[in-house]
């Protein structure tokens, strides 16, 4: 018996020996006559469908407010020099409507672009217009003019599983179109602090700087995620890269074309996260706790109180802060979802309408004559602190000159608290001709009196 199984032991110790060395010294085309597996036949009809994106633009230049000043300059015979520097960028798409042109990829690949060129693998190069960007999701849809153009078919990302095989192409360092595979490792993860709204599935298949934009598919040649970023200690692949799913990235795509913006919807409540403290207070192992309700919103049409604890949105289980944000954000206004919460250690289920949210962005010459040429915006931190940022900073505007730039946040506004840009719009208007900013900038805090 003993050698039977020594025997049989030592076969498949040379079988296994025998397939490694074939691997190392690369499998033969076919064997018997039989062809092996290989993804060839479907990148021939899917990889037409994946284009190249080049564009310039241009940013604000953020430099010493000291070298701007023009009594400093004069003094030092300082030329004057350009407040913008051009910018350019590599990245990927994908045409999903050949008919009407339409190609999905990135945000941050269009991002402050004045010019963009895609480029197709045929060689033809083709100017592009922008039909609609989101920031928060980073997904942007651009159009373009040609005949016989190759498009993807969508997946349902909701029908992925965890070790699906599939396959990346994109335009990584430039190079041109490239082709990686591997599984799909893991889903709906958030809470990275890449974008605001997150839901990603996570791959090993090699995703690179210039890969953004660009088609995750599955083995059929389906589209199933836009791949958008990668986790590297110096920016390279380390097997860690993430793609918005496909049914994600379809519903933004829809509103982008038909509005050319995202309208997202709100609840209506404040939330903090269920530390373990909060675990023991309110007898819940898991879920969001809601701080505040606001008055007529539909939460509270909906019946939700304070200290109300989400469990569970639509069937998905809501641990942080960010599972709750990321849900409500991709529904449209209108949206009926329903709820699982705890009350007083009891479980309730509730449905709840998605109410309209207000303006994100306003223009500072709504608000008042002196912040003409800045622009504000709700913005959320990667734990969900809602405040307002300044969105850009027109070069020469009068908010300029007092030393204001992009990426400023404000924290008060005449002396009132500032959390969202309706909170703006009425701390501005309880003053005239002067309006007194509260900034925080990095560290720092200051006071300005803009008038």
């Amino acid at each position: 018996m003993k050698s039977l199984l020594s025997q049989g032991l030592l076969l498949l110790t040379i079988l296994l020996l025998a397939i490694a060395r074939a691997n190392a010294t690369g499998l033969p085309a076919s064997v018997d006559g039989e062809p092996l597996p290989s993804l060839a036949p479907m990148l021939e009809r899917t990889t037409a469908a994946v284009v190249n994106i080049a564009t310039r633009g241009s940013v604000p230049v953020q430099s010493n407010p000291l070298f701007e000043d023009p009594f400093f300059r004069h003094f030092f015979d300082l030329p004057q020099r350009s407040q913008r520097k051009q910018t350019q960028s590599l990245g990927s798409g994908v045409i999903v409507d050949a008919e009407a042109g339409l190609v999905i990829t990135n945000h941050h690949v269009i991002d402050n672009a004045n010019e963009i060129l895609v480029t197709l693998t045929d060689g033809r190069e083709l100017d592009a217009e922008i039909i609609g960007q989101d920031p928060e999701a980073d997904v942007a849809v651009i159009s373009i003019d040609a005949d016989n153009l190759t498009e993807l078919s969508w997946a349902d990302s909701d029908k992925l599983r965890v070790g699906d095989f599939v396959v990346a192409i994109g335009n990584p360092f430039g190079l041109g179109q490239t082709v990686t595979s591997g599984i799909v490792s893991a889903l709906g993860r958030s809470g990275l602090g890449i974008e605001e709204i997150e839901d990603f599935i996570q791959t090993d298949a090699s995703i690179n700087p210039g890969n953004s934009g660009g088609a995750l598919v599955n083995l059929r040649g389906e589209l199933v995620g836009i791949n958008t970023a990668i986790v590297g200690p110096s920016g390279g692949n380390v097997g860690i890269g993430f793609a918005i799913p496909s049914n994600m990235a379809r519903s933004l795509m829809q509103q982008l074309v038909d509005a050319g913006e995202v309208r997202r919807g709100k609840l209506g409540i404040a939330l903090q996260e269920l530390t373990e403290d909060l675990q023991d207070v309110f007898g819940v192992k898991y879920g969001v706790v809601i701080a505040a309700v606001e008055k007529d919103s539909s939460a509270e049409l909906a019946g939700l109180k304070s200290a109300d604890v989400i469990t569970q949105i639509d069937g998905r289980r809501v641990r942080r802060i960010s599972d709750l944000r990321n849900t409500i954000g991709l529904l449209q206004v209108g949206a009926e979802v329903k709820i699982r919460f705890y009350r007083d250690r009891e479980l309730y289920e509730t449905s709840i309408r998605v109410g309209e949210s207000e303006d994100s962005t306003v223009r500072g010459e709504e608000l008042a004559d002196q912040l003409s040429g800045a622009v504000f915006e709700n913005a959320v931190t990667a734990r969900g602190q809602r405040h307002v940022r300044i969105a850009e900073v027109e070069s020469g505007s009068l908010m300029a000159e007092y030393g204001f730039r992009s990426g400023d946040i404000v924290l008060s506004a005449n002396r009132l608290s500032v959390k969202s840009v309706k909170d703006l719009i009425s701390a501005v208007a309880t003053r005239g001709a002067s309006t007194l900013l509260n900034i925080q900038r990095g560290a720092y805090t200051q006071f300005v009196l803009v008038e």
